[in-house]
């Protein structure tokens, strides 16, 4: 009987450990969806700082005060200038409050951001060193949180709100937290 080497058996050994974990990605139930260890916990503070002359966002405006969404977004992302009307339209749907936070960004290029498409925002505040998206767990912009009205964040959708997104992430987590009594 004839010996199999040990390095004729390894790529197929390897193979199959790769093949199961795909296989086990696949069957995840949004293969999309990055994980969050926030959801479900109290929203974090904030270490920001004003920008320009927008009222500023502050960890107890985010904590209390009913729904709201707080978004992470800068001025060179281009992602965020795709989902920017429809954040336009969230805020203007009654109950539904959006905190913005500027992410690594040259305060006048956000204030010109802006001004160019509209401000969408209850509340603004920047994050130039990005301490508060890390607090947050923000792998990048944009990046926005449903929370609720004391303070618990519900959902998490990284990357562009999509009319996709608002269906099936945001729009079930507000109302969620509306229903909730916020």
């Amino acid at each position: 009987m004839a010996k199999i080497p040990v390095f004729a058996v390894i790529p197929p050994l390897i193979f199959a450990g790769l093949a199961g974990l795909f296989y086990a990605g696949m069957q995840r139930e949004n293969p999309d969806a990055l994980p969050s260890t926030l959801v479900g916990q109290e929203a974090p503070e904030l270490t920001v700082f004003p920008l320009g002359d927008y009222p500023v966002a502050t960890t107890d405006a985010v904590r209390e005060s009913g729904v709201k969404l707080v978004n992470f977004w800068a001025s060179w992302c281009a992602p965020c200038r795709v989902e920017h009307p429809n954040l336009l339209a969230l805020a203007e749907e009654e109950g539904i409050e959006i905190v913005g936070l500027n992410y690594k960004d040259a305060p006048d290029n956000a204030i010109a951001f802006l001004e160019e498409l509209r401000n969408p925002f209850a509340s603004l505040a920047a994050d130039p060193e990005g301490r508060t998206a890390r607090d947050w767990g923000v792998y990048g912009v944009p990046e926005t949180f449903v929370v609720d009205a004391d303070g618990k964040i519900l959902a998490r959708v990284a990357g562009p709100l999509t009319t996709r997104t608002l269906e099936k992430t945001v729009r079930p987590a507000l109302e969620e937290a509306l229903a909730d009594g916020g």
